[in-house]
This record gives C-alpha cells, sequence and structure tokens, in this order.
C-alpha cells in the first residue's frame, strides 16, 4: 500500500510497507504478534500514518504489538504521543506495544521522557518476541 502517491516502496510477500515521505513501515507477523519496522523520521508529518497503523492493526484483534525504533533517526513528541497511543488502545483490549530500541538518540529520549516505565523496551527484535532482556531504566 502507497499512501504518499510515489512508487519506491513495494509490497512483498512477507509483509505490508506503508511509505509516507520520510518514513517506511514494514508490519509482519511474528509469533502471534505483529511487528512495526519503521525507518526514517517518526515526527509531525509521519505519526498520523504510524497512529493509524497501530490502530489499524487493534481494529484486526492484534492487540499484542511490537514496534522497532532501531531505524528511526528522528523522533519527536507527536511521534511519542502516536507510540503511547498506539499502547493505551491495545491495552483497552488486553494487549501491550513492546519497542526495540539500541542505544543512542532514540532511547536516550524515552528514558527522559519516562516512557520506558510506561513501555516494554527491548534492545532486539528477538527479545521483544521472546520478553527477553528489557532495557534497564538507568
Amino acid at each position: 500500500m502507497n499512501l504518499n502517491g510515489s512508487s519506491t516502496t513495494q509490497q512483498n510477500t512477507q509483509g505490508q510497507h506503508h511509505p509516507h515521505e520520510d518514513l517506511s513501515i514494514h508490519v509482519h507477523a511474528v509469533d502471534d504478534m505483529q511487528v512495526f519496522e519503521l525507518t526514517g523520521s517518526l515526527d509531525i508529518a509521519t505519526s498520523p500514518t504510524v497512529r493509524a497503523a497501530l490502530t489499524s492493526a487493534s481494529e484486526r484483534n492484534s492487540h499484542r504489538l511490537i514496534v522497532d525504533l532501531t531505524r528511526v533517526d528522528f523522533l519527536d513528541s507527536t511521534g511519542l504521543g502516536a507510540l503511547i497511543g498506539g499502547q493505551r488502545r491495545a491495552k483497552e483490549f488486553g494487549g501491550e506495544v513492546r519497542l526495540v530500541a539500541k542505544e543512542g538518540q532514540i532511547l536516550r529520549l524515552l528514558r527522559i521522557t519516562g516512557l520506558l516505565k510506561v513501555f516494554a523496551v527491548y534492545p532486539t527484535l528477538d527479545d521483544a518476541v521472546n520478553d527477553g532482556q528489557r532495557v534497564g531504566d538507568l
């Protein structure tokens, strides 16, 4: 599915791509969880796309979600709001949103804002899928 009218990102058999100018979202299933791999900037221009994708998953009865932020190079307050909205929606249905974030700017932002207490944050996708080692609130 292409939301911005260009044809730079193609859908493949692994899952769906939802591109939006400076952000692409690759959605696929791992076990019983929906994984959203984000690449680019999660900001005021792209956060509505992420919010819609997470909400759409909840409407399709996917309430266990993983958002992989390891390829996000910029995240602002509207992006954080989209993630929090997705978490709130999933929790309404007994689910959760797990985040994957590597050391760096995005993880520092999650620490500073206190969101490590709101989300389960993992250093790798495998850890998030298996509820393994979480990023500590250092």
